[in-house]
């Protein structure tokens, strides 16, 4: 089964939501802050992580909502 986080992709002059392993977009928008808080609220539902690439395709911003690989130390 494919993880439940959330990529925020470039498509075309718009931008998708897309849960890893998954081909097909779960939401299609204009603006990527749009796609970003579709996406945000997603990923807190599913205690999962959001990541959002940058127009060139690479990752720009990683949040975690949920078991994050990297807790703060202190």
């Amino acid at each position: 089964m494919a993880k439940k986080n959330q990529h925020v992709v470039p498509l075309g002059n718009g931008w998708a939501v897309k849960r890893e392993g998954i081909i097909r977009a779960t939401v299609i928008t204009t603006k990527q802050s749009d796609a970003i808080s579709v996406a945000r609220d997603i990923a807190k539902n599913n205690s999962a992580e959001l990541i959002v690439h940058g127009r060139d395709g690479r990752i720009r911003e990683r949040n975690s909502y949920g078991n994050d690989p990297n807790p703060p130390k202190g």
